[in-house]
């Protein structure tokens, strides 16, 4: 049988409260939150978490994840870098950049799911971790009237019967989606 694995996405930081401050309280707990659920799902014997490499949320859980490699009671568990397209991180600032690629050096493994950006090269990306995994956790708002790739993305998990955590981005409590 394939290792459990969980995909872990969010909402672009410019729709949260704290945008891309990353020092701010409300950040803090929000990283926090991911790191409890990925413990969580750890515990529950999942060991390979998908990231679809975006600044943000994916940055944050990657960073995490690799942090807890370090700790011994994580050594295995496995970090997965989807990357949407070869040039994805172009737009990234130099900051930005440096962290993309230091995630990509230390990742498990690593996957370009498109050969160059297409306007569905983001939802290929989606689709291919949802396709991939038992687990989501999304950082999400539960906002109905949003029409995102996240909310595409959380959609689809639910049609594919994922088990979904979703971490509110304005409290960083957590919640299991009910049907």
């Amino acid at each position: 049988m394939s290792k459990k694995s969980c995909m872990i996405t969010g909402h672009n930081p410019q729709r949260f409260k704290f945008k891309y401050n990353e020092k701010a309280p409300l950040c803090q707990s929000v990283k926090g939150a991911i790191t409890e659920q990925i413990k969580i799902l750890y515990s529950e014997g999942v060991r390979l978490f998908y990231v679809g490499c975006a600044v943000g949320v994916d940055t944050w859980a990657a960073e995490i994840i690799l942090d807890l490699k370090q700790q011994p009671d994580y050594l295995d568990i496995e970090l997965f870098c989807a990357v949407p397209f070869p040039d994805h991180s172009e737009r990234f600032t130099a900051g930005q950049k440096k962290r993309y690629q230091h995630i990509l050096s230390q990742c498990d493994k690593q996957e370009i799911i498109s050969r160059k950006f297409s306007p569905v090269a983001y939802k290929r990306l989606n689709y291919y971790m949802v396709d991939n995994t038992q687990y989501l956790v999304a950082i999400y708002d539960q906002d109905k009237s949003d029409r995102s790739g996240l909310v595409q993305t959380v959609n689809y998990a639910i049609k594919k019967n994922l088990q979904i955590v979703y971490i509110h981005p304005d409290t960083a409590e957590s919640s299991k989606h009910q049907e």
